[in-house]
């Protein structure tokens, strides 16, 4: 099976080509980014798809992030990967950022558990705990970092996102220390294609998975845009 995944969601603009048949990722290319994912992302994907040598023809599917994370970062991702589905007659999978950080380390240590956490800003963040076999403890939420810090609860864990050092630095002094913190700016694009490859293609077109709604939305009142927009 080939797999094309996508990552635009947090701090990196990513691609990779993986060939699970083979258990290897083909072609890969990663940059940090804060913005500009929507000029960068299609010639990336276009130089990782020529690094693997395959035509979009032969993608067995595309995988991609679908967040929590920056709300136009996902959008980037998530057009660009519907749009390389259409035209190539591909299925389109997603999964999010708090799973696809996890993914690496569930299975390590079945003790441990795994708080993936991703900053939200105003204090909060975006956040789920699994054990270290990967059920569930804590579903993906936005909370504020007190509640967070709740997790503590389930013992020493694994502390991995881009807010991993923001709980690690308020973590309960009287609580079991976390055993290692990994503040990755992005998910492993290698593990966005290996569980791309997991995932059912039978499942419904990916959505972006905000959990909470954008700081800014437009008036609802239609009345109310018409005078905004007829303002100098």
């Amino acid at each position: 099976m080939l797999i094309l995944a996508i990552d635009t969601a947090l701090d990196a603009c990513s691609a990779g080509v993986l060939d699970a048949d083979a258990g290897q990722l083909i072609a890969l290319e990663s940059q940090p980014m804060k913005r500009g994912h929507a000029e960068a992302l299609m010639p990336l994907i276009q130089r990782v798809m020529d690094q693997s040598g395959i035509a979009f023809a032969t993608l067995d599917r595309i995988a991609v992030t679908t967040g929590p994370g920056s709300f136009t970062g996902l959008r980037v991702g998530l057009s660009a990967a519907r749009g390389i589905g259409l035209a190539a007659h591909k299925p389109v999978v997603g999964l999010t950022t708090l799973t696809a950080y996890a993914a690496p380390i569930v299975g390590q240590n079945a003790e441990q558990p795994i708080i993936s956490a991703i900053d939200a800003r105003h204090d909060h963040v975006y956040f789920q705990v699994v054990a270290g076999n990967g059920a569930s403890l804590v579903l993906p939420q936005v909370a504020s970092i007190d509640a967070a810090l709740d997790a503590s609860r389930f013992g020493a864990p694994y502390l991995v996102g881009n807010a991993a050092n923001i709980l690690a630095d308020r973590w309960p002094t009287d609580a079991p220390q976390p055993l290692k913190v990994d503040p990755q700016p992005a998910p492993d694009i290698a593990w966005v294609a290996w569980l791309g490859a997991a995932v059912s293609p039978d499942t419904p077109s990916p959505r972006p998975f905000y959990l909470r709604a954008p700081d800014a939305k437009p008036p609802a009142d239609p009345l109310v845009r018409s005078s905004l927009s007829s303002q100098p």
